[in-house]
């Protein structure tokens, strides 16, 4: 990832790369790699998440075509 400093501004270029790493999952995955996560526990959440994905669509859906 690639992020130019310009005029000296470092504080502008290290707010872009934030945003850019939070757009990409970056932050999420650090953490879930902090600590083993078990097989089972994986799947788990994984199921979970595309649950939420699901419900989310579906309401964005519903609130689109006024149901």
């Amino acid at each position: 990832m690639l992020v130019a400093v310009r005029d000296n501004n470092v504080d502008q270029a290290l707010r872009v790369l934030k945003k850019k790493m939070q757009r990409e999952g970056l932050f999420r995955e650090m953490k879930n790699r902090r600590a083993f996560e078990k097989p089972s526990e994986r799947r788990a959440r994984e199921a979970a998440e595309s649950t939420r994905r699901v419900r989310k669509l579906m309401r964005k859906r519903m609130e689109r075509e006024g149901y």
